[in-house]
């Protein structure tokens, strides 16, 4: 019998040996690993941008900008309504931006119902994809942070350095602040824009006084945003936005005759002193407020991000700096949007 035990012995321990000598690595034996190449593990960049009717050459155009001055892993979420969908993944898988990581989202203009008080001044600032920055994390499921552009611009630097902005703890968002550029200013005094909290809400109504906030506070803009949403779940950002754009509502405390439509104002209120800044020259604004009104061409050519904010597209006549927003656009192949030019 002990021969017998002792012989199983012997065998059992050879069998573990060969198991080890001859072991296959796990990854290897499962067929669902994923073996990536480093260039397909690092970090994927998420950047929203909204395709809305009438303006979508200006989505194309910011995302062809992104996507040529960039080596990052970037994922362009494009936001737009039901009937836009079809017409912006057409251009997309049309053209040569076919190779880019993309995601169309639906947005549902539901949501706003109730929450906008309607204004004939500037009927285009209460589009529903306006409202689109205040939704990030239904739309944006999951990733920790979080890049939103408007359509208005084009992205002239590395879009990974946007995206590396830090945020101080506690900060769900991060913004350009108004009053960030010395460049900027005499642009701002010579066409009349408002760069404080006085342009943007009524304080003669009791409820804007009451938070507290002076007027002269210097402003923030939201067209270019780098978000965390885990903070923004957290402090339920959208919640709060929705509370101001209702009161909005039922007490008019902010209007599209003011500087920054409906849009701007609820953020203003909610995020006021809880933001980080972005470097100032990744939000090089005000480049659609006049005509007339032009920046130096070597100041230009140094900005990350440039934003035809105003009324003055790049893509519409009168507008300014248009030959720097036209190197990255890409035509329609479907023909149906086409560039205002004064020979056109």
């Amino acid at each position: 019998v002990n021969q017998i035990l002792l012989l199983l012995l012997v065998l059992t321990v050879c069998a573990i040996l060969y198991n080890k000598v001859h072991q296959v690595p796990s990854a290897l034996k499962n067929e669902t690993v994923d073996l990536e190449s480093p260039e397909e593990t690092e970090e994927e960049i998420p950047v929203v941008i909204c395709a809305a009717a009438g303006r979508m050459g200006a989505a194309v155009a910011a995302i062809s900008s992104i996507y040529s001055n960039t080596e990052a892993n970037v994922l362009f979420y494009i936001v737009g309504l039901k009937t836009t969908i079809p017409h912006i993944r057409k251009w997309i898988e049309n053209s040569k931006l076919k190779e880019i990581k993309f995601k169309v989202v639906e947005f549902n203009p539901m949501v706003l119902k109730g929450k906008i008080r309607q204004d004939a001044s500037r009927p285009e600032l209460l589009q529903p994809l306006n409202f689109v920055r205040f939704y990030l994390p239904l739309l944006i499921q999951k990733h920790e942070k979080v890049i939103y552009l408007d359509d208005d611009i084009i992205v002239q630097g590395d879009i990974q350095e946007l995206y590396d902005t830090k945020l101080a703890p506690g900060h769900a968002a991060a913004f350009s602040d108004d009053c960030d550029l010395p460049s900027t200013h005499e642009m701002v005094r010579s066409v009349g824009m408002q760069n404080t909290y006085m342009g943007f809400l009524d304080y003669r109504k009791q409820a804007i006084r009451d938070l507290g906030i002076s007027p002269s506070t210097c402003s923030f803009n939201p067209g270019v945003i780098v978000a965390n949403m885990t903070e923004w779940k957290h402090q339920r950002i959208t919640k709060q936005l929705e509370k101001w754009m209702q009161r909005n509502v039922e007490e008019n405390l902010y209007s599209s005759t003011l500087g920054g439509g409906v849009a701007t104002s609820p953020m203003l209120i909610v995020f006021h002193r809880k933001y980080s800044t972005i470097n100032p020259m990744w939000h090089i604004r005000h480049l659609g407020w006049s005509p007339d009104t032009r920046y130096s061409e070597h100041f230009l050519q140094e900005a990350k991000l440039l934003h035809w904010n105003g009324r003055y597209k790049p893509w519409d006549y009168p507008s300014v700096h248009t030959d720097l927003w036209e190197n990255w656009f890409i035509p329609d192949p479907s023909g149906k949007f086409k560039l205002t030019r004064p020979d056109s």
